[in-house]
């Protein structure tokens, strides 16, 4: 089912070339939507506009926000693009976009060359709320001397301007550039797969950190394998594959009322127990001891023990950096005060990535 409602345009609130944040009157009252310029051109007020109104209407994470369908008042101007290579496909709003992999790509010969991650530490995380404390650990544990790519996958939300932590972290200087892979679009470069996207991040943009994650949301329906978050499996073995060495944040809460998500989420231990078949670094962080005999406990029943590589580490470090930086994160509406293991988990997966550079430079 697809709820469409007509309306139209009051005010434009914030405008920017990829993404506008819309006042809409529908049905006689005021709601907020989004509108991609890039699939559905500039909205000004006063436009008539379809809306896809389903998300609101089923009480969806979409924060509130209805999403432009088409603007009824303009066409979109037509702009000749570069590149063969097309996402959303075969749907309505299949996005023409150049890829790095294609032959017309400035960056085909870095991709052609390309022979291992030489130990790249890649950070895989299952949410994107994970993003901006893995990279404050990251650059707390390395003195700030460091250059880190997020690499988005198409698990949530496919535009990468939907991501405030992303604006936020470039604006600051804390990422370096960003790659949407899969069905995802919108980041510094376009990647076919979750390989290229990690050999685009390493060649063409010489990180010496990776970080992985979906874009805001996630899939999931209550069971064990119909979630998104098992990609973090996956990508484990692509970056083993590739030459990196992965770092998996176990996505951990003491203060989600689900008990499926208490302690380790189970979906870590799918993700980690069964569908990554090579070894990953597994940081924890610093918890009270009944926390973290728990947790312990958890990964020894999943299999995940046996299989990764698990440590301890003291997340704080990035949380004092977000402070200092003024960047105030927040997961299932839940900030580092309210769930702090989950935040402590992300940061001690930087923290970690950072020991490994300073060991890659030793040697």
């Amino acid at each position: 089912m697809i709820v469409w409602k007509k309306g139209r345009v009051s005010r434009v609130l914030e405008s920017r070339p990829e993404l506008q944040e819309l006042e809409v009157e529908v049905e006689g009252k005021s709601a907020l939507a989004w509108n991609y310029p890039s699939l559905t051109g500039k909205a000004s007020p006063g436009d008539e506009v379809y809306l896809n109104a389903t998300a609101v209407e089923l009480g969806l994470g979409s924060g509130g926000y209805h999403f432009v369908i088409a603007n009824l008042t303009k066409i979109p101007s037509t702009q000749k693009k570069e590149g063969h290579i097309i996402k959303l496909r075969y749907t309505p709003y299949q996005l023409q976009v150049l890829s790095v992999e294609e032959e017309v790509s400035p960056y085909r010969r870095e991709l052609e060359s390309f022979q291992s991650l030489s130990g790249t530490p890649v950070i895989v995380g299952e949410l994107h709320s994970m993003l901006a404390p893995a990279v404050a650990g990251c650059l707390a544990g390395s003195e700030e001397k460091v250059r880190i790519v997020y690499v988005m996958t198409d698990g949530a939300a496919l535009p990468l301007q939907l991501s405030k932590s992303v604006r936020e972290l470039k604006e600051k200087g804390m990422l370096s550039g960003t790659v949407t892979t899969g069905h995802a679009f919108g980041g510094d470069l376009e990647a076919v797969n979750i390989y290229s996207a990690l050999i685009a991040a390493f060649a063409v943009f010489h990180a010496d950190v990776i970080i992985v994650t979906m874009g805001p949301g996630i899939v999931g329906t209550g069971t064990r394998w119909g979630t998104t978050a098992l990609e973090q499996g996956e990508i484990i073995n692509a970056v083993n594959v590739l030459g990196g060495r992965p770092i998996a944040i176990p996505r951990m809460s003491f203060a989600d009322p689900r008990p499926r998500h208490r302690g380790v989420s189970h979906h870590t231990l799918t993700a980690l127990g069964e569908v990554a078949l090579s070894p990953a670094w597994v940081p924890l962080p610093e918890l009270p001891p009944d926390q973290l005999a728990l947790v312990k406990q958890q990964l020894k029943e999943g299999g995940v023990l046996k299989k990764h590589r698990v440590v301890v580490r003291n997340g704080e470090a990035a949380l004092c950096y977000l402070e200092k930086k003024g960047i105030m994160v927040q997961s299932m509406g839940r900030k580092p005060s309210d769930d702090p293991a989950f935040f402590l988990s992300a940061g001690a997966a930087g923290l970690v990535a950072a020991e490994f550079l300073k060991e890659k430079g030793g040697d």
